[in-house]
């Protein structure tokens, strides 16, 4: 007999008393997909975690976010910022108020006139807290993948319940969102190394990342 043929004996003997093809009725798992994390604190540990990618990150009330942005924006040095049209109303006054220059993206700015703009300011979808991630679904609020990849600076408000505790409730979360516009996972601003391990920050996205966790 050849080993093969031995290897598929014994699988056909270990599967003689299977009486369904379904693997899951077959072998019940213990573990749901999406089960959230256990963990101490999920907004603590997602600030710390999106700080440790040198993001810049500011916790506040959901009062206080318009004034945090201002106060990000030109702590910054951002003079102009593009806005997606569902962002909200407050935030944008708040903006214009600090004397930033706001421009809409209706109808779309070319990929040159977003080069010259300092900065976007966005909401989010979600918030991971075990990798420090924000993933944004493009939703009225944070507009079209470029206006988040080509301004040297991003700031973002990520609201208290868009925070989860790992990848797979994120997704669940987003997959519940629905829609077909394509996600961008960010961790941490924009950055890279050649080949001898020299850090260049800002090459495929914003080279500045600015948080605001709104509680």
């Amino acid at each position: 007999m050849s080993a093969r043929a031995e290897v598929l004996g014994r699988i056909g003997r270990a599967l003689a008393d299977v009486t369904t093809v379904d693997p899951v009725a077959d072998v019940p798992v213990g573990w749901q997909y999406g089960r959230p994390t256990p963990m101490p604190d999920v907004l603590t540990q997602f600030a710390e975690r999106t700080a440790d990618y040198k993001a810049t990150v500011r916790r506040v009330p959901a009062a206080d976010v318009p004034a945090t942005i201002a106060e990000l924006l030109t702590g910054a040095g951002v003079s102009s910022v593009v806005v997606p049209s569902g962002l909200e109303a407050a935030w944008r006054a708040a903006v214009e108020g600090a004397g930033v220059v706001v421009h809409g993206d209706e109808p779309p700015l070319s990929h040159e006139e977003l080069n010259r703009i300092d900065g976007v300011v966005t909401a989010a979808a979600v918030g991971v807290a075990e990798t420090g991630t924000i993933v944004l679904d493009h939703g009225p609020d944070q507009g079209r993948r470029a206006l988040t990849l080509v301004p040297d600076t991003h700031l973002v408000v990520v609201t208290a319940s868009q925070v989860v505790s790992d990848v797979p409730e994120a997704v669940v979360r987003l997959g519940v969102a629905g829609g077909s516009n394509p996600l961008t996972w960010i961790s941490g601003p924009s950055a890279t190394s050649d080949i001898e391990l020299s850090r260049v920050e800002g090459v495929h996205g914003p080279r500045t990342l600015l948080v605001v966790l709104a509680e």
